[in-house]
């Protein structure tokens, strides 16, 4: 018979070894890391390479933290992100066609994410032939190549994604001139955007494809695709593709650049997200929605605070695809004011508009924006399904008014559909979603 005190003992020894085996010793995992500890079982996000330069060390240059000096990244060694990479104020970073870049997987304060701060330039200039590919470290393509095999559309969230930060005005809700970008945990210098130079530069990017990204940081707050947080007309962006990103394929907060050749499919939130009265132009964009991964093909919001108030969006020359019928594939909200031009949206078109003093006055949003005697929100050329009014709480949020018939009528009257020729699909046969089959 065993005894009690044995029965005891062994519970209890087993009880310390749970306990033990459970402990999770913190530091630097990787081996390659100028830092490694080999007793840690745990990484906290502290590994350091700036021991390895850039030499190709295990089939990678790995790059992490900040960047203090201006660099090249060549397309002869697979760019290896780990963490966070800041391109700091005044420094310039090169990355030469056909490069490959896969970032380390990671959410909250251990996400991957390409950052130029303020004052940071990046140089992205792929080719047709030869794009500037941005993936996960888990995608199983090769240099010279133009994609992987093992990864698919609903591979999202494996890592942030390319967040650019300039010095252009914005119209932020409290009035600030400077903000915190979201997908970016505060408290950090290289988090700021926003200022007074609607000229800024901060770079340019052409024929690059940014992949399987969109992090989560916390609640409610991910990382697009391609940010552009106060980003001014100085600088340059086409020929960009982005899919299979948890939240938005590329959002503007505030800024001036112009975009154009712009591909987004498969994004877990919207295509085109714009907001803080972008004051800018995207020419010639199609945006791929499939209902069971996306949200809406646009969003867009007017400023939101007292400063800046006078940015004018332009979309021009766009192609929505939706493959859920008749539902919501634009939405213009919070007193968006712009204008929509030669696009096919395949869907409807999503007009918010609010009401105070119990719903007996109309306020100005969207909808008032679209039907008043000097619109500034005009649809030129574009094709839909229908209008829907929608309307935001009143009073400070004490209840949600009924959409007055004669708005309703308005709205359908105000915009008119038409016939639209919507994107020239020949910009974008070098992307990944064309080649797949997706447009």
């Amino acid at each position: 018979m065993i005894s009690r005190k044995l029965v005891l003992k062994s519970i209890v020894g087993l009880l310390l070894f749970l306990g033990v085996s459970a402990c999770q010793t913190p530091g630097c995992t990787d081996p390659i890391a100028c830092n490694f500890d080999p007793n840690a079982t745990q990484n906290n996000g502290t590994c350091d390479y700036s021991c390895l330069g850039n030499n190709c060390t295990g089939g990678y240059i790995i790059k992490s933290g900040s960047i203090t000096a201006d660099e090249t990244w060549p397309a002869s060694c697979v760019i290896r992100m780990a963490g966070n990479v800041i391109i700091e104020n005044g420094v310039t970073v090169t990355i030469e066609p056909g490069a490959i870049i896969k970032a380390d997987n990671g959410t909250g304060s251990l996400a991957t994410n390409l950052i130029v701060a303020q004052g940071g330039q990046l140089i992205a200039n792929g080719t047709a032939t030869q794009p500037i590919i941005f993936t996960s470290i888990n995608d199983d393509i090769q240099l010279g190549a133009t994609s992987g095999s093992n990864l698919t559309i609903q591979d999202v969230g494996l890592w942030g994604g390319v967040i650019i930060l300039g010095n252009a005005p914005i119209s932020d809700p409290n009035n600030l001139q400077t903000s915190n970008v979201e997908g970016l945990l505060p408290g950090n210098s290289y988090s700021e955007y926003g200022g007074n130079d609607p000229l800024d530069n901060s770079g340019s990017m052409n024929y690059v494809s940014i992949r399987h990204g969109g992090t989560l940081i916390g609640a409610g707050n991910e990382v697009n695709g391609l940010t552009l947080a106060a980003v001014g007309s100085g600088t340059q962006i086409s020929n960009i593709e982005i899919f299979a990103t948890l939240d938005d394929g590329i959002e503007f907060f505030g800024g001036t650049v112009n975009v154009s050749n712009i591909a987004v499919g498969i994004f877990g939130d919207d295509g085109i997200d714009i907001d803080q009265g972008y004051d800018g132009a995207v020419d010639n964009f199609i945006v791929c929605k499939r209902d069971q991964y996306s949200d809406e093909g646009l969003e867009v919001d007017g400023p939101e605070g007292s400063l800046n108030t006078n940015g004018m969006f332009s979309l021009t020359n766009g192609t929505i695809i939706n493959d859920q019928g008749n539902e919501v594939n634009a939405d213009f909200k919070s007193g968006a004011q712009g204008s929509v031009s030669n696009t096919i949206i395949n869907g409807n078109i999503k007009l918010r508009a609010s009401y105070t003093n119990n719903c007996n006055t109309a306020s100005t949003d969207a909808l008032t924006n679209v039907i008043n005697g000097s619109p500034v929100l005009v649809f030129n050329g574009c094709q839909f399904t229908t209008v829907n009014v929608y309307t935001q709480s009143y009073d400070a949020g004490n209840g949600t008014c009924p959409v007055p018939t004669s708005d309703q009528n308005s709205a359908l009257s105000t915009i008119q559909n038409g016939s639209a020729t919507g994107a020239d699909m020949s910009a974008f046969g070098w992307t990944w979603l064309s080649a797949n089959g997706y447009f």
